[in-house]
């Protein structure tokens, strides 16, 4: 939270986002740089922030790509899940250091093997986009 003022100051992240949303790059190849920018700012910046800073110019790239919003939506929630727990600014560690009562490199070691799994989870949902847009295909199907 205290870096999300200066790097909105800075375009940073406005700045990261327009470029690989002006690059006419593959659909898949876009989404593959915007999620390892996001995993980047999520070390810098909490995940309402990312979001907040980057949609306006990101959202419009992937309509144009081809994405469905809903699905897109499901993706950046888990890539910001994944920020949470990204050091050092992962902020799920420092609440889990404090009620575990354990030292910031052991929590760390042990948040690990849930980013590899949220990772696969990215893959998964890019793989096979259904699955995200299932549940909300039958709530607005009536």
């Amino acid at each position: 939270a205290c870096l999300t003022s200066p790097m909105a100051y800075t375009g940073i992240p406005i700045a990261i986002a327009g470029a690989i949303a002006h690059a006419q790059l593959s659909p898949y190849v876009m989404l593959a740089l915007l999620s390892a920018i996001y995993i980047v700012l999520g070390m810098f910046l909490d995940g309402i922030s990312m979001i907040v800073l980057t949609t306006a110019v990101v959202l419009p790239a992937i309509q144009a790509a081809g994405f469905d919003l809903i699905w897109f939506g499901v993706y950046i929630v888990i890539l910001v899940e994944m920020a949470a727990i990204t050091p050092p600014v992962g902020f799920n560690l420092f609440v889990l250091q404090a009620l575990g009562q354990r030292s910031l490199s052991q929590v760390v070691r042990s948040a690990f093997p849930f980013f590899f799994v949220m990772l696969l989870m990215l893959v998964i949902t890019a793989t096979f986009p259904a699955i995200a847009t299932w549940l909300p295909s039958r709530m607005f199907s009536g």
